[in-house]
This record gives C-alpha cells, sequence and structure tokens, in this order.
C-alpha cells in the first residue's frame, strides 16, 4: 500500500524545529509499530525530539497514537468506581504494595500493570514474585477475576497494550533519548489510559535517586501527563514527592514485602506511612469516594483485600519469603547524628548485592537487599548497626560497600532534605 509520508520528511520537520501535524504523527507511530518506519528513521526522530521538544497538541496526540496501536481494556462492567497510580521509580518505593490493598478495601477497582525492575530502580513485579507461587502475568479475564475476588489486582501488562511504545522503548535505551520528556509522558500515559482506568494519581519523584533527579523537569514531566490525561478524559493529577532519601527502611525484594505488610498490619516507617496514606486520599478523592484509608487499615480490611489479591493470582500470603545466606553489617564509625544517606548510593549498593539487573533477562535474588537501622536526623553511637547488607554470594559485598561509600555520614553537614510531597498538581494547574 502507499504510506502518506515518506520518514524522512517528518523526520526532517522536527529536525528542523517545526511541528508535526496530526496526521503525520498518527502515520509515523502507526508506520513504526509496523515496520515500515526503520529503527534507524525512528531513532533519528527520537532524537530531533529529544532536542527540540514538542507542544502540548504534539504530545498528546502522540499519546493518542501510541493508544491506538492496540487495545484498551474496559471496567464498565464493576459497579465500582476504577482509578490507578504510577510511579517514576525509586529507592525503597513499595508504595504500590500495600496502596493498592488500601483503596480497594475503600471500595475502589484498583488495576495495577507493574513492570520489573532495571539497574537500581526495583520493580514492582520482582517484589511480587519473592511470595510463593504468585503469578505476573495474567490474561485479561484473569485480571478481571482477581478484581472481583479482592478489588485489586498487580500484574504485568498485556503486549496489546500500547504496543508503540514497548518498541520505541527498547529503542530510546540504546539511543541516548530515554531524557525526553515528550516521549517519557507519552510512554508512561499511553500504557496507563489504554488500561482502562478512569481515574489515575501520579507520584513523580525527584532527587538524587530518581529518575528525574532535578525539579524544575519533574514538575515539567508531572505536568505534561496531567494535561495528557485529563485530555484523554482520565481524571488525572500528580504528586511530585521526594527521592533523594531511600523510602521507608528496606531496598531490596523480599525485604520491602515485609515491610509492606507492616504498614498493612498498622505499622511500618512513618515517611512510607505518609506517602501510601497521601496517595490513597487523592486516588478516593478522584473516584468520588468518602473512605477513611487509616481505618482500612486498623479494621484489618486491607490486610484481608492484600490476602485474597494474593490468594487469586497463585499465590501463599502466608508462606516464608526468601532470605539472603550471608549478612554484613554496617556500622557507625563515630557517635553522632547520622546527617547524610544517599538514596542513589544505597539504591545502587543494593543492586550490586543482587537485588537489580543489569539487563532485562538477567535473574534477581529475592533477598537481597539493604535494611536501614537509621534515618537522618537519627542520633547514633559509635558501633551501632547502620544498615544490614544481605547477599546470596558474600562476593558481592565488597562492590557493594565501595557504592555506599560517601553515600552516608555521621557528623557532617546536615544533607538538605527534601520534603516528602512537593508538589501537588491537579486538572486545574497550567
Amino acid at each position: 500500500m502507499s504510506e502518506a509520508f515518506a520518514p524522512v520528511d517528518v523526520i526532517i520537520a522536527k529536525r528542523d524545529g517545526r511541528e508535526l501535524s496530526d496526521a503525520q504523527i498518527d502515520w509515523v507511530v502507526d508506520a513504526y509499530t509496523r515496520g515500515v518506519v526503520a529503527d534507524e528513521q525512528m531513532s533519528a526522530l527520537a532524537m530531533a525530539i529529544l532536542l527540540n521538544g514538542m507542544n502540548e497538541r504534539e504530545i498528546v496526540r502522540w499519546t493518542e497514537a501510541m493508544i491506538a496501536t492496540g487495545t484498551r481494556m474496559d471496567f464498565s462492567e464493576f459497579p465500582a468506581p476504577s482509578v490507578d497510580k504510577h510511579s517514576t521509580g525509586g529507592v525503597g518505593d513499595k508504595v504500590t504494595l500495600p496502596l493498592v490493598p488500601i483503596v480497594a478495601a475503600c471500595g475502589a477497582i484498583v488495576p495495577q500493570l507493574s513492570g520489573r525492575g532495571l539497574g537500581y530502580f526495583g520493580g514492582t513485579l520482582d517484589k511480587m514474585e519473592s511470595i510463593l507461587g504468585w503469578r505476573a502475568l495474567l490474561s485479561n479475564d484473569e485480571m478481571k477475576d482477581v478484581l472481583h475476588a479482592s478489588g485489586g489486582v498487580i500484574c504485568a501488562a498485556g503486549d496489546g497494550l500500547a504496543p508503540a511504545d514497548k518498541k520505541l522503548y527498547s529503542l530510546r535505551d540504546v539511543t541516548g533519548t530515554v531524557e525526553a520528556i515528550p516521549l517519557i509522558a507519552s510512554s508512561i500515559m499511553s500504557k496507563k489510559i489504554a488500561e482502562g482506568a478512569r481515574g489515575l494519581v501520579l507520584d513523580v519523584k525527584t532527587g538524587n535517586g530518581a529518575f528525574m533527579s532535578d525539579l524544575p523537569r519533574a514538575q515539567t514531566l508531572a505536568r505534561t501527563m496531567v494535561k495528557i490525561g485529563n485530555d484523554a478524559g482520565v481524571r488525572t493529577r500528580a504528586l511530585i514527592t521526594a527521592m533523594d532519601v531511600p523510602l521507608g527502611l528496606a531496598v531490596g525484594n523480599a525485604i520491602e514485602v515485609t515491610e509492606s505488610l507492616e504498614v498493612l498490619a498498622g505499622g511500618g516507617p512513618q515517611d512510607l506511612v505518609d506517602l501510601v496514606l497521601a496517595l490513597a486520599r487523592e486516588m478516593l478523592d478522584i473516584a468520588g469516594l468518602d473512605a477513611d484509608p487509616e481505618q482500612a487499615i486498623t479494621s484489618g480490611r486491607a490486610m484481608d483485600h492484600w490476602n485474597a489479591m494474593v490468594s487469586a493470582q497463585g499465590g501463599d500470603p502466608h508462606a516464608s519469603l526468601p532470605r539472603a545466606k550471608h549478612e554484613h553489617v554496617v556500622t557507625a564509625p563515630t557517635t553522632g547524628t547520622l546527617t547524610t544517606l544517599q538514596a542513589y548510593g544505597v539504591g545502587v549498593a543494593a543492586w550490586r548485592l543482587g537485588a537489580g539487573r543489569a539487563r532485562k533477562e538477567d535473574a534477581i535474588a529475592h533477598g537481597a537487599g539493604i535494611w536501614l537501622h537509621a534515618k537522618p536526623g537519627d542520633h547514633v553511637a559509635q558501633g551501632q548497626p547502620l544498615m544490614t547488607l544481605l547477599a546470596d554470594d558474600e562476593q558481592r559485598f565488597e562492590p557493594a560497600l565501595a557504592e555506599l561509600d560517601g553515600s552516608y555520614e555521621v557528623g557532617g553537614e546536615p544533607m538538605d532534605r527534601l520534603p516528602l510531597i512537593i508538589e501537588r498538581l491537579d486538572e486545574n494547574t497550567t
């Protein structure tokens, strides 16, 4: 069949800083998915987008074109409102695990399509796969069965949702164009909108341990995604949150499940609890539900929904979680206040211990990671444990300790801490 455009003409238009028309965008995304536009041509276009940007209309249209390459899920059969959450990722970010059953216990349908970790960013599916028997891969019908059973589901996204994104994401990873905000925003939002939930809360992280470490860029990304979602008819808002210090005290896979269960049982570190409750309240407000997420925890209903969700996906919620074979304790070098604990160093150290992967096909050690025993501002005595490193292979401790060097300090100048919740953006934000 004859094509509406020549790929090189679309590339040149963006290379020269011109706007792409709706027709050009629709065609190039579809043609790339069909294989008519070659990888090297889309690479050139992605680089032009990185360098010259896109305006709001172009980004919204690009997202719509990505969605149009696949299917769109529908939860209208459920009497309850559907609402979802997405995080841009960070160190110790296990928020999804307690959040989904809490919001489900408050009366919403929560279809949480999640991913795996790469590098020092932990993946929600990797954490959940620490649970004996739990399955990430579900058909659409199985996904709905889990939602009927528990109100929430955490699973992998199927190939039918925005297939253009899967192809383009892999290309960006090897062409130096991952940082392009129009492509980040459209990648995230194409999958989330295709997922079919009617409401969406975004947790956009910033700080040394975040993908978007620069606050102004995080604000731009959040504002862009809120605009895309609301233009697509999905009520969308965002919280920009801190990722300068690890979230909670557990950084790993199985140990993050353990910490999530502490939250569902009414405990857990205060920063993690505060963020989970803040996001839950935003999700419930978007869904139009007048419910108290704290009461869902204290009543035990949130834990009941967790157990039902895990069981419906083949998991045993009462089985023992994997434990690492070896431990190494890092102690305070002197008495004083822990003044610095950088999320980035801790995250990379956990990756070195086996909690993350360098390539998508790599296996991970579910018991590996780092338990933190202190956070900035805590007083520690010389010799007191600061953190416990966990690994299946003792040879991993040395490179992990090297990554931690300079990432923590006792008695120095206090690090500049970000507030846990930095900014809130909703449909009225310009």
